[in-house]
This record gives structure tokens, C-alpha cells and sequence, in this order.
């Protein structure tokens, strides 16, 4: 089908896995046809947040914050975030016991993030969250408070959950491992979407460009990895392409069977543990 010269705004969150996954349609390493991609790197909560207003025809999002936007948007197979056994971390100055932790207060980079849903099945209700930049979360663990309140613990995504042992930090869990634990299955932790308003044939063109873009970065790796390391705080290569490794691969490619099932689960639960308000099921693009 041939299609008409439209803008494609996307928007993805400024790390290396986002900057490795959209390295060839960043940087013109594709052909896009009449399609012009313009790209906002933002962080993933603010991502969630505008996309409950449809401003992107292409976004990261949180499987979490998805399950309030199935009337705008469509999941993508390609593009996925998957924590294989490892995820967003639950981290403390001093190793006490995970049980400790169900009333404390705690650092979150965002309360539609996958990581604040997965705490939330994993500790129960009464904790309280202090929402913090993602980035800032290990420094706010570190001095103990925000803007004037107390912290015990904050919750780590990004790269943070490479680096947060080099600042004297403990592990209290590891969210992908507890869910593996409790499920089998890998969690699920972002997506790409696309805006249903696009029309089942944009949509799939985007989505395609969208793999093609994907496999163009695994297939020319130290080129995109380059590319990436812009966004590596505190990360040497080595670290940086192990991280990419944790989120860019046969994952990121496709869902598949177990994936989506992942998906599925991980909404069923959320709403069984009143996180998430109604019943969701995932829809993929064709």
C-alpha cells in the first residue's frame, strides 16, 4: 500500500536500550518511505502520562500504564522490555528482611510503571511511595530523604540495577525474579504502542519499520551500541552492552506465545490485586 507523507512523533525513554532499539530510524539507517519520524526521548512515566492524551502515534509504555490506554492504543509484537528472571530492584541502605518493607516508604520512578505495579503485588498495599525521577532514585536512597521526606528504600529500573552495589547499596528483591518465582514466566515490562486513530494498514507499516529498526541494531551491534552509550550513565561499554543484552533481544523481536501470556498474566494479577482497576486484555497488532 502506498502511503501519504505523514509526521510519526515517537517517543522513548532516554537509555541505552531505547537508543540501541531506535538507533536506525533515529538515525535514517532505514528506509522510511514517505513515513518522517520524529523522535522526543522522555521518561517512561512522563510517557505514560501523555499518552492517556494520544500526542504520540508511536510510544514506550509501561505494561502497567497500558492497561488504562487499550481505548487509544494497540501493543506492538516487536519492541518489548522483558526482565527474564531479573527486573526493576527494591533497594535499601541496610539488608533487612523483605517483610520490613511492607509499610515503609519508598522511592518509585512512577506509579503507572510496570516496576510500581510489581512491588505493589509483591509487598501489598501499605507502603508509601514517594514518586522521584528515575534517575535520581539511587542518590535518594543514598542521603535517606526527598525534598524534606524520609526515605527507607527506593525501586530501581534503567541501568540502576547495574550500578546501584558500587554506591554500598543493598538488594532487597528483585521484582523479575519474585514474579518468575511466582509465575514461571518472564516479566513484562514495557511495550511500544500505536495509536489505534492511524488505521489497521499505518498501523501495520509502523510497526514493521518499528522490527526493522530493532534487527538493524542487533545485526550492526557495535554501531548501535556506539549510538547508545550516549545514554549509559555511570555505564563503561561492558556494562552498557550487557544492560542492552538484558532488554534488546529474542524478546524484543517478538512477544511470542509466552510473552504475550506473560502480558496477560501480569494484567490478570494486577487487577485481582486491586492495582489495576478493570479487567484488561492485551491486543497485539496483527
Amino acid at each position: 500500500m502506498t502511503f501519504a507523507p505523514q509526521r510519526i512523533r515517537v517517543g522513548h525513554s532516554p537509555d541505552p536500550d531505547d537508543a540501541f532499539m531506535f538507533h536506525a530510524l533515529t538515525n535514517h539507517k532505514i528506509d522510511t518511505g514517505p513515513l518522517a519520524f520524529e523522535h522526543e526521548l522522555v521518561d517512561i512515566e512522563t510517557l505514560n502520562r501523555r499518552a492517556f492524551a494520544g500526542e504520540l502515534e508511536l510510544t514506550a509504555v509501561s505494561l502497567h500504564a497500558y492497561a488504562h490506554l487499550t481505548d487509544k492504543y494497540i501493543l506492538c509484537p516487536c519492541g518489548a522490555s522483558m526482565g527474564d528472571r531479573y527486573g526493576p530492584m527494591l533497594i535499601a541502605r541496610d539488608p533487612w528482611p523483605l517483610k520490613d518493607f511492607r509499610e515503609a516508604t519508598i522511592a518509585v520512578p512512577g506509579t503507572l510503571t510496570t516496576a510500581y505495579l510489581a512491588l505493589r503485588m509483591c509487598l501489598g498495599p501499605e507502603f508509601q511511595e514517594v514518586v522521584v525521577p528515575f534517575d535520581q532514585i539511587i542518590e535518594v536512597v543514598e542521603t535517606g530523604e526527598f525534598e524534606g521526606r524520609p526515605i527507607d528504600a527506593g525501586l530501581i529500573i534503567h541501568e540502576g540495577q547495574l550500578t546501584y552495589g558500587d554506591r554500598g547499596l543493598k538488594l532487597i528483591v528483585d521484582t523479575g525474579e519474585w514474579w518468575y518465582q511466582e509465575t514461571g514466566l518472564p516479566l513484562p515490562l514495557g511495550a511500544n504502542a500505536i495509536r489505534r486513530d492511524l488505521g489497521p494498514e499505518l498501523i501495520r507499516e509502523v510497526n514493521r519499520l518499528l522490527l526493522a529498526s530493532i534487527k538493524y541494531g542487533l545485526e550492526h551491534r557495535a554501531e548501535a551500541l556506539e549510538y547508545a552509550l550516549q545514554w549509559g550513565r555511570d555505564l563503561d561499554r561492558d556494562r552498557a552492552d550487557k544492560f542492552v543484552g538484558m532488554y534488546v533481544n529474542d524478546w524484543t523481536l517478538d512477544f511470542g506465545p509466552r510473552g504475550r501470556q506473560a502480558v496477560t498474566e501480569l494484567l490478570a494479577r494486577g487487577h485481582e490485586a486491586g492495582v489495576i482497576p478493570t479487567a484488561v486484555v492485551p491486543e497485539f497488532v496483527a
